[in-house]
């Protein structure tokens, strides 16, 4: 028979924290800890093409992606730089 009384019965109770998800996290954060402490050799390693094609795909995490900005029709152009 189905609950639909809305009570919720057994389980984790609201707020308690994953047991596995905690000890995966802990797993993954050591195994890339170990791996960008390497990375420095691993680098080394590679031809000027995949160093370029490497430094390319973290560039985004390193530097803010760039917004472009454009004038719209009728809006005022002013210049507040030295306020």
């Amino acid at each position: 028979m189905a609950n639909n009384t809305g009570k919720k019965y057994g389980g984790r109770k609201a707020g308690t924290p994953n047991k596995l998800t905690k000890e995966l996290r802990i797993s993954l954060k050591n195994i890339l800890h170990e791996e960008i402490e390497q990375l420095p050799n691993h680098f080394q390693t590679l031809t000027n093409k995949e160093r370029l094609e490497l430094l390319i795909k973290l560039l985004p995490f390193v530097l803010p992606k760039v917004t472009p900005v454009s004038h719209k029709e009728n809006e005022p152009m002013t210049f507040d730089l030295f306020d």
